[in-house]
């Protein structure tokens, strides 16, 4: 779903500001470049439960939602939910907000770091049941760059380590919403972490390079400066284009360190095998095994994703008591 988001992200920006304006409502195929595996039955309901929750809700989302395992399919297999109705809205965006904060759907597919979330101060359900692949972030470096200068790891596991849902969506918001100048995001997002009070010694050189994804641009600034800030000299290669012009271009030398998702990097660089699963680290361990050939390898995963999320808006949450996705298959009040 991510190589649709360039395409919808200037409309998005739109619509964040729209939705936000709006009186909130009471009331796909999965990331990776993979195959969508079915996910397996689980359901949590009952058959002598009574009607759930979510069958008096509606779900919006793209209109292959239905057919989709990561989408209603898996909603049905996985957590047992059939919902009251189905609307086919767009692919994570402006629609799709509209009809939340509008109050035409009650559960809306949206990405997980998705600046309309923090604007619209919707709730992520969380994925209690691991229905979507582990596209959460990792950084892969170069391992003669890592060889070179073993304590990068220290510095952007660190970074890693403090990259929750809610900090990603917020440095997502802070750049195309308040548009603010992406280092800038980057300087105030290291020092409120107090990440240039420390210094761990680090010298030579090292270049960073991202894909053209807006996203993937913001943490690749927060690694450079974060390496900066520890003594080394960073050359900066963004937007230079897809997955196929930054891999190579990893791979060749011509950069060395690139912010990547677990689920989508497998795929790609295993030709689509169908590897990656639910499991953050079962998947980057993975990767690791797959890059290994390569002279490549990846640091540690975040739990912060950019994957297929559903949401609701506060009033719905409140009113319901939702958290997790497996709480709308609680009895119908």
């Amino acid at each position: 779903m991510r190589r649709f988001r360039s395409a919808v992200l200037g409309a998005t920006l739109v619509a964040l500001i729209v939705g936000a304006c709006t009186t909130s409502g009471g009331s796909s195929q999965a990331p990776s470049s993979a195959p969508a595996p079915t996910p397996s039955a689980q359901s949590t309901q009952p058959a002598s439960a009574g009607p759930s929750l979510a069958s008096t809700l509606i779900l919006g989302g793209p209109p292959e939602c239905p057919q989709r395992p990561f989408c209603a399919v898996g909603l049905k297999e996985t957590y047992g939910l059939e919902f009251k109705e189905f609307k086919a809205l767009d692919v994570g965006g402006p629609i799709t907000v509209q009809a939340l904060t509008g109050g035409q759907v009650d559960v809306g597919l949206l990405f997980t770091s998705d600046p309309a979330i923090a604007v619209n101060d919707f709730v992520l359900l969380e994925d209690d049941k691991q229905l979507q692949l582990a596209d959460n972030i990792i950084p892969v470096i170069r391992k003669d760059a890592l060889d070179a200068n073993p304590k990068i790891a220290d510095a952007l596991n660190l970074v890693i380590s403090r990259l929750t849902q809610e900090e990603l969506t917020n440095l997502n918001k802070a750049a195309t919403v308040d548009a603010k100048p992406v280092p800038d995001v980057a300087r105030d997002w290291i020092t409120a972490q107090n990440f240039d009070s420390m210094s761990l010694g680090l010298e030579g050189s090292i270049t960073v390079g991202s894909t053209n994804f807006y996203e993937q641009e913001i943490l690749a600034e927060i690694f450079a400066q974060t390496l900066e800030g520890h003594g080394m000299t960073v050359e900066r290669k963004f937007q230079l284009g897809n997955r196929e012009i930054v891999f190579p271009a990893l791979e060749s030398g011509e950069i060395d360190l690139l912010v990547e998702y677990a689920a989508t990097a497998l795929e790609h660089v295993n030709g689509g095998a169908g590897e990656a699963t639910t499991d953050p680290e079962a998947t980057a361990t993975k990767l690791r095994e797959r890059l290994e050939a390569k002279g490549l390898t990846a640091l540690d995963v975040a739990e912060a994703t950019d994957q297929n999320g559903f949401v609701v808006t506060k009033a719905t949450a409140d009113k319901y008591g939702l958290t997790k996705i497996s709480d709308l298959a609680k009895p119908a009040q």
